[in-house]
C-alpha cells in the first residue's frame, strides 16, 4: 500500500463520516418536528457504511480469493486491505414516536397527544462525538502521510 492509497483512504472515511455528522447535526435540529411534509414527525436517520473492495488487478481478485478461504469467524480475512468507506445506505428510523399530552398544540389530536420524534439526546451526542473524533483521526492520518512525503521530497534533493 503506498502513501497514496492512504490518502484515499482516509478521504474516504472524511466523506463517510462528514455525512454521518451531518445526518446526526440534522436528528438534534428536528428533534421537536411534530409535522413533516410526509406527515407526522420527524424520523431519525442514520448513515450505514460499508467498506469499499480493494480496487485493481487480476492478480488483486486471485488474493482476495486466497484470503477468503481464511476468514476468521470474527471479521474480515487476515491481512484484508480495502480501498476505504462509503455510505451504502441511509436508513429511516421505524421506532414509534412518543407521545406527549399537550392538548394546545396545534398538531394535537381529538384526544390530546402530540406525536414527537423518537428522541434520545445522550444517543445522539454520543454518536455525534464519536462522529467527530473519526473525522479528526482521518484528518491526522491526512496530516501524518502528507508530513511523510514532504520529509521524502526534501531527502531526495
Amino acid at each position: 500500500m503506498s502513501l497514496f492509497d492512504t490518502l484515499n483512504i482516509s478521504a474516504s472515511g472524511l466523506s463517510a463520516q462528514r455525512t454521518r455528522v451531518d445526518l446526526l447535526a440534522e436528528n438534534i435540529a428536528n428533534s421537536q418536528t411534530t409535522r413533516t411534509p410526509a406527515g407526522g414527525p420527524y424520523r431519525r436517520r442514520h448513515a450505514v457504511f460499508s467498506s469499499e473492495p480493494e480496487a485493481g488487478s487480476s492478480f488483486a481478485s486471485l488474493l482476495q480469493g486466497y484470503r477468503a478461504a481464511f476468514r476468521t469467524p470474527a471479521g474480515p480475512p487476515w491481512g484484508a486491505e480495502g480501498s476505504g468507506v462509503r455510505v451504502v445506505e441511509i436508513v429511516v428510523d421505524s421506532s414509534q414516536p412518543r407521545l406527549r399530552y399537550l392538548p394546545s398544540h396545534p398538531d394535537a389530536g381529538e384526544d390530546g397527544y402530540v406525536a414527537f420524534p423518537a428522541f434520545n439526546p445522550v444517543e445522539d451526542m454520543v454518536d455525534l462525538t464519536a462522529g467527530v473524533r473519526a473525522y479528526q483521526a482521518n484528518l491526522a492520518v491526512i496530516s501524518a502521510v502528507k508530513e511523510m512525503i514532504h520529509r521524502t521530497i526534501d531527502i531526495s534533493r
